[in-house]
């Protein structure tokens, strides 16, 4: 019987226990200061104000949101990196790349939001740790860190013409592509090309890595065309994805159109609709013709070296059939080595009465390129890029649409039937 009663009690100071546990924590805490009277009676109070002032201190109300996700990869190099607070404003951003370098970015005026000041680079990781406060001055911190898209996962659109730049009627848009695009509809719809004139303007595909674009006739003189490419994080082609947000805009100059007759062995060059000069031409031999069609000045050297070696015009011992370091007045009309120059070494009878050339169209000009009465130095000086050549009655094959900026050798139903949107 005593060892029962004995037994009791004990249960029942564990049921206490419990109990205590359960209705509050802090007569545990008590608990351990053991039955020592008015010692233990101090302590119990003194813990209980310190559970209750710990309970009491709320954790800041900022909410700090890092993009991209923490861990993320093939982040975009211009948009990726945002750091954006609720409830709260930003009081620190410190973004830095791997090995440390610091990366400058700003705070917005409300403090509300922080990005980075320049691109970042490619194939790097990066780490941020952002610092913000709420209304009554209390910190809250976000860590994060992500890597950016590597050359290897992301494309380049290479473009012609430059921003800023004037250039002719017949200059297209033309984007050449560092890596093969197969989602050819994203990307193109990625891009938008527009004319202050209102001339539609459509797109087409040469291969994978080339798309031009133009409007049904030549651009509308003094018109201003804006090229959007909107490409970063549209994904080229499996896992490739581009980095690009980019505007640019370009001018075209006056109206000029120069018409070459080979048969005539002239060239007539127009300035919106009138013919301003004739200038005698000796274009390519009856064994070298010269091409036909619409071709367009892509470049322009005051003097430049032609070897014939390297356009496939080699004699015996594989040295070019000619090599002048020194042809005046040089201007590009295709990929494949065709020009419109000037020619000091033939005799001045043979312009506008024969055809001697290896292809390219030859115009009078003096060596050194210094005399401003010969036809080639004129032809140069009242040219600019994108201005047409329009060669007629070579004998030869029309000049392929993708040599050069020669699109202009495709009617329109071809051309709208190469692109992809």
């Amino acid at each position: 019987m005593t060892d029962s009663r004995r037994r009791r009690p004990g249960r029942g100071r564990k049921g206490l226990a419990a109990v205590s546990a359960l209705v509050g924590g802090v007569l545990v805490l008590s608990a351990c200061n053991g039955d020592d009277g008015g010692k233990a009676s101090g302590g119990g109070k003194e813990s209980r104000n310190q559970v209750d002032e710990a309970a009491a201190e709320k954790t800041s109300a900022a909410r700090i949101e890092i993009a991209p996700k923490n861990g993320s990869g093939n982040a975009s190099i211009h948009s990726a990196a945002k750091v954006t607070v609720s409830e709260g404003t930003l009081t620190s951003v410190v973004m830095k790349a791997a090995g440390g370098q610091a990366v400058a970015g700003q705070i917005s005026a409300d403090k509300k939001s922080w990005k980075p000041a320049a691109q970042l680079e490619r194939a790097t990781k990066y780490k941020i740790s952002a610092t913000a406060e709420d209304s009554e001055g209390r910190k809250a911190h976000e860590n994060s860190s992500f890597t950016t898209v590597s050359r290897a996962n992301s494309f380049i659109a290479n473009f012609t013409p430059e921003d800023g730049s004037t250039v002719g009627v017949g200059m297209p848009v033309s984007i050449n592509f560092d890596k093969g695009i197969t989602n050819k509809k994203e990307v193109q719809s990625a891009i938008e090309v527009s004319s202050t004139s209102g001339q539609e303007v459509v797109g087409h595909w040469f291969g994978n890595n080339r798309l031009d674009f133009r409007p049904e006739e030549y651009w509308q003189g003094n018109s201003t065309v804006t090229l959007k490419l909107n490409l970063d994080r549209v994904e080229g082609a499996d896992g490739v994805y581009g980095v690009q947000q980019k505007t640019v805009q370009f001018k075209i100059g006056r109206n000029q159109v120069s018409v070459v007759d080979a048969k005539t062995k002239t060239m007539k060059v127009t300035r919106d609709g009138k013919v301003v000069k004739t200038i005698p031409i000796s274009a390519g031999s009856p064994e070298n013709k010269t091409y036909n069609g619409k071709m367009v000045i892509s470049e322009m050297f005051k003097e430049t070296r032609m070897d014939g070696a390297t356009v496939g015009f080699k004699d015996n011992d594989g040295k070019g059939e000619y090599d002048i370091k020194d042809v005046p007045h040089a201007m590009r009309l295709s990929s494949s080595g065709t020009f419109i120059h000037g020619n000091y070494w033939g005799s001045p009878s043979i312009f506008g009465n024969a055809n001697t050339s290896h292809g390219c169209i030859g115009l009078e000009d003096a060596k050194g390129a210094g005399d401003k009465s010969k036809p080639g130095a004129w032809f140069f000086d009242n040219t600019i890029t994108g201005d047409v050549v329009d060669v007629r009655n070579t004998g030869d094959k029309t000049i392929a649409p993708d040599n050069g900026l020669n699109g202009w050798n495709m009617d329109w139903a071809q051309w709208k039937a190469g692109s992809a949107v």
